[in-house]
């Protein structure tokens, strides 16, 4: 059973549709991406889900039930929206102490958690002399101090740098491998939403574009796309002539690579026999999936209207 789930999720303000009907489900020790441009519905499906708002249709379940009407489960719920929810001038340690006795949560557990945050050394600064990654990485350890059995996190590595996303990332597996934690992660970040999500939802105003695995929206339907690399650059353009007759060419990312797209269910064995007797010579042969960035404009493109 999911452990965060919507279904047929529609609400209106005065008489514009923010969501329409969007479905899906985020499991126990999942990590799901909710993805889309601005104004697509995602900080709404965060709300409804969190029972700040209620839906015009249809459900917005945490743990199974509607969190506005239950306190109870809201505390096995983890939070991190777009402030941290500290307390500047305290410092980190008393920051996580009152959090910690809210949840009747031991306070040997505050010092660990700082640790593997790497926020040890600064447990005693005030949280108003924090950068802005080491907000956000306290935040999150503030949200999973309790260890929820759901955690919903908009935005966790906004404004941050590469090495600061890197650490967001690892904090945010870790939970979700160790303790079996549904987690969603509302984000702009495609590249981070590759990395550590299991499935993703594709919204584009108001409306599921695209639902499913990573991987297998990477796959996707429609051609093939297979990248061919040459031993000798001077065979490109023969080899460009010989793989235009099985389906279109482009460039590959490597400067002595071409990738052609085959149509759905047919076998690359064919061209690679077609360049061996051209006298091509070819180094290396793969698939080559669409990159989730790929995925996520086509996607835009086939949303409705």
């Amino acid at each position: 059973m999911p452990q965060i789930e919507v279904a047929d999720l529609a609400k209106t303000f005065e008489k514009r549709h923010v969501l329409d009907g969007i479905s899906f489900g985020v499991e126990a020790g999942e990590v799901f991406g909710l993805l889309g441009p601005n104004g697509a519905g995602k900080t709404t499906t965060m709300r409804l889900l969190l029972g700040l708002l209620r839906p015009t249709r249809g459900e917005a379940l945490v743990l199974g039930v509607p969190l506005g009407d239950r306190p109870d489960v809201r505390r096995r719920v983890g939070v991190l929206l777009e402030q941290s929810g500290m307390a500047d001038r305290l410092s980190a340690r008393e920051n996580l102490h009152f959090y910690a006795a809210l949840h009747d949560v031991a306070r040997e557990i505050v010092d660990d958690r700082l640790g593997r945050a790497g926020l040890l050394d600064r447990a005693d600064d005030l949280v108003g002399t924090f950068s802005t990654g080491m907000k956000r990485r306290l935040g999150l350890v503030r949200a999973t101090l309790h260890n929820p059995e759901a955690l919903l996190l908009d935005e966790p590595t906004s404004g941050l740098d590469p090495a600061a996303q890197a650490g967001i990332r690892d904090l945010i597996t870790g939970l979700a491998r160790e303790s079996g934690a549904a987690v969603l992660v509302n984000s702009h970040h495609l590249d981070e939403v590759e990395r550590i999500c299991h499935q993703v939802a594709i919204l584009d105003r108001g409306r599921l574009a695209a639902l499913g695995t990573v991987a297998g929206l990477r796959q996707g339907e429609g051609p093939r796309r297979y990248g061919v690399v040459l031993a000798n650059p001077a065979e490109l353009e023969r080899a460009r002539a010989v793989l235009e007759s099985f389906g279109p060419v482009e460039p590959g990312p490597d400067p002595n690579e071409l990738v052609v797209a085959l149509p759905p269910g047919e076998s690359p064995a064919p061209l690679l026999r077609a360049l061996l007797e051209a006298g091509v010579d070819v180094e290396e042969a793969r698939y080559r999936a669409r990159s989730l960035e790929q995925v996520y404009l086509a996607a835009m493109g086939r949303a409705e209207t």
